[in-house]
């Protein structure tokens, strides 16, 4: 107990650092709605489909969509390894046109269990191919594609609070942090900590197969130029981990 205490802490320092040490913040409102499908075909591998879609404060405007593809090992009950494309449309405001990003991601999961809570510990890397849009003879195109490495640290607790009549649903708080961070030189952003999310919320567990979350996100951007960005978010999840062969 008193590691996970530690942890926690830990992970609210590097919040409240991230918005106390900022110099000019703009903020900013958003939805953010995701699907998060792991899909087992077997006892050790299995497969990972992901969406998400990224709007303004009014649900009028996308800022930004993400579609995941993988394929994951598990090492055992507690462990996992997963290897990913993803494809990443990001509105550019300034030119009022979206630019594309390719993405391999590969990722380590480790979950620990006391009692009725669970701790995940996510360590992800990314190879970014991000296109850079210009203004050319009055029209927007793709001026260049820029090569970026990521390293990315997800810190999940889940807090059991209920269970429900029924016996199949379960009420828990959710607690995160995840911290971006920029490795080597490159041109789409050459700070160090590229952004932090923060979430709290609750989820309904069913099944121990579907979980679906609402939450509140403190997402800290720090931008290569101009101010740095907070964007409180408002976040709606649906979580699947689904067996599809026989035990």
């Amino acid at each position: 107990m008193k590691k996970n205490k530690s942890r926690f802490s830990v992970l609210l320092l590097v919040v409240f650092s991230s918005v106390i040490f900022a110099q000019d913040v703009t903020h900013n409102q958003a939805n953010w709605f995701a699907y998060v499908g792991q899909y087992n075909v077997s006892k050790k591998w299995g497969y990972h489909i992901e969406a998400q879609f990224r709007l303004d404060d009014e649900l009028n405007r996308s800022n930004q969509n993400l579609f995941r593809l993988g394929g994951f090992y598990n090492l055992n009950e507690r462990a996992k390894f997963t290897i990913g494309y993803g494809l990443i449309n990001t509105l550019n405001s300034n030119l009022n046109d979206y630019f594309n990003e390719d993405r391999i991601w590969e990722q380590f999961q480790y979950n620990h269990k006391w009692k009725q809570n669970i701790n995940t510990n996510r360590f992800r890397l990314e190879q970014r191919f991000v296109d850079k849009l210009a203004l050319v003879d009055g029209s927007v195109r793709k001026s260049e594609t820029n090569y970026q490495n990521r390293l990315r640290y997800l810190n999940r607790n889940l807090f059991h609070i209920m269970d429900f009549k029924s016996g199949n649903e379960e009420l828990y708080l959710v607690v995160q942090d995840e911290v971006f961070l920029n490795l080597g030189t490159n041109k789409v952003n050459n700070k160090f900590l590229d952004q932090n999310r923060f979430l709290i919320g609750f989820g309904i567990n069913y099944k121990k197969s579907i979980q679906f979350e609402v939450a509140y996100m403190n997402h800290f951007i720090n931008p290569n130029t101009n101010n740095d960005i907070m964007n409180h978010t408002f976040s709606l999840t649906l979580l699947q981990n689904l067996i599809l062969y026989k035990e």
